[in-house]
């Protein structure tokens, strides 16, 4: 039997049927298009920078512009598919995703692309939360963790693949193509939804969306994050950056007091009364910061430094997602066995250990002696560390707010990866073209990976003292951990609006 009914009485569809498998491959191919391109324009970003004789403050906006969008309409777009549909915003997505691909290839200069990323950014916000909600609108409850599960394994593939498929494309003809290649693929999406892809809201999501939330947290984080990208070659007190700094300050600050104040908030600050969750919270921004700035750094590394082509920095990358996609699941049944606390606590020391690795890494490059124990370490500890902090962080949360919790969790994740992308070459004193000079370049290099290292081992420390193993419950009631691939983030899911 290929579906079931709901209370409602709708069909829903189960993972053997074919409609599934549809419904399951048109989620996937969209969530890997966002995910591909999160990992691929990294490779890429040495070969724009030749392209168009562009310094490093010029690169880290190729790469900020689609966070900050990311980011900051996350939650907002997660609303908007609750409220008017989960495909019919998926689809919008996936399209404007399209059509800002088209645009970044086409680019004739760097401010071009830079506006095409944003627009990027909002395309990704768009298709994010909606592929994993359609998945859970969509499956019989006795099928959804399994269709999630293969969601989780199969997207975690296109994170593999993405600096990969990047290195051997700019490698092969040009930068433009790590682009272009989103199109067919997004067509296919659209095909796919447009034929098989159930549509799905959410009944109790029925008032305004927060309209004015999402305005605010975006724009704040745009103005700080141009502050902190610019101040160090304009001058931190140039009326442009500190005008730009204190207005994303006080911007960010009215959004918590809207979110305070708001009938249906983006963000219900009532989340943040558990000690718990606000732990597991701060651990996610200090690792995935870590994981941010470091790894921006880490391509230009591997290419200007010790010589890389784009294919061989890729093709180095590889063993940190391979090592979390198959270990991650493994580590999240531990932590149901035996509380999430040490893992959290082992997990960013270890991460903090294969950073601290990358300080080895010299001109020569030697890949089996400097570079793959740092990044076999790394993906240890990311595989030792994220399952049991996704878990943490929906376990802190009330069952009716577990989506938002995770989309909010996401975020944080992504505004870490934003802010240690604007703050670590500034930090390390990497600026301007500096990236064209390799010893300067691989001594700022070896402090960000200090840094990263430090921020690490203070998560851990810091999930060693908050985080504590709940109270053992019966199976039957343990929530199931969803393994998925942390180069990222966490999953996003779609956004819990009940009250």
């Amino acid at each position: 039997m290929a579906t079931s009914e709901a209370a409602g009485g709708e069909a829903l569809l189960r993972y053997s049927s074919a409609a599934g498998r549809w419904v399951l491959a048109a989620t996937v191919l969209g969530s890997m298009i966002a995910s591909i391109d999160a990992t691929v324009v990294g490779i890429a970003l040495p070969a724009l920078g030749r392209s168009f004789h562009i310094g490093l403050a010029s690169l880290q906006w190729v790469v900020t512009a689609y966070t900050v969008t990311l980011a900051g309409l996350l939650l907002f777009a997660g609303a908007l598919g609750d409220r008017y549909g989960r495909r019919r915003v998926f689809l919008v997505g996936v399209v404007w995703f399209a059509v800002a691909s088209l645009l970044c290839a086409l680019a004739p200069a760097p401010g071009a692309l830079i506006a095409a990323r944003v627009l990027q950014g909002v395309g990704a916000a768009l298709l994010t939360p909606g592929s994993l909600a359609i998945l859970e609108a969509s499956f019989d409850p006795a099928d959804r963790s399994r269709a999630i599960g293969a969601w989780s394994g199969l997207s975690g593939v296109g994170t593999a693949i993405g600096p990969f498929l990047g290195g051997w494309l700019v490698e092969a003809a040009s930068w433009r193509l790590i682009f272009l290649i989103n199109l067919p693929v997004a067509a296919a999406v659209v095909a796919l939804s447009w034929r098989h892809v159930p549509e799905s809201r959410d009944p109790a999501a029925t008032g305004r969306v927060d309209v004015t939330g999402g305005a605010l947290v975006t724009f704040g984080l745009m103005g700080v994050t141009y502050a902190l990208i610019e101040g160090p070659s304009s001058g931190w007190a140039s009326p442009a950056v500190l005008a730009a700094f204190h207005g994303g300050a006080i911007t960010l600050a009215a959004f918590l007091l809207w979110e305070q104040r708001s009938p249906q908030p983006l963000v219900p600050l009532s989340l943040f009364s558990s000690a718990q969750f606000d732990a597991a919270n701060v651990v996610t921004f200090l690792v995935y910061g870590a994981l941010g700035g470091a790894l921006f750094l880490l391509p230009i590394e591997l290419q200007q430094v010790c010589g890389y082509t784009p294919l061989q920095a890729g093709t180095a990358l590889l063993p940190v997602t391979v090592i979390t996609l198959a270990l991650s699941a493994r580590s999240g049944a531990v932590a149901t066995r035996i509380g999430p606390r040490l893992q959290m606590s082992l997990g960013p020391i270890t991460v903090g250990a294969g950073f601290a690795l990358f300080t080895q890494v010299t001109a020569s490059g030697d890949y089996m002696t400097q570079v793959l124990p740092a990044v076999t370490v790394l993906g240890l500890g990311l595989a030792i560390t994220v399952a049991p902090l996704t878990a943490t962080v929906l376990a802190a949360a009330p069952a009716r707010r577990a989506g938002t919790a995770s989309a909010l969790n996401n975020d944080v994740a992504r505004a870490a990866s934003l802010i240690a992308v604007a703050t670590f070459p500034a930090a390390t004193g990497i600026t301007g073209d500096a990236y064209l000079h390799p010893e300067r370049f691989s001594a700022g290099f070896h402090s960000a990976a200090v840094i990263a290292c430090a921020l690490c081992l203070f998560g851990g420390l810091l999930a060693a003292t908050a985080i504590r193993n709940p109270r053992r419950a019966p199976a039957a009631s343990a929530r199931p951990v969803r393994s998925h691939c942390a180069i990222d983030a966490p999953p996003p899911q779609s956004p819990d609006r009940s009250p």
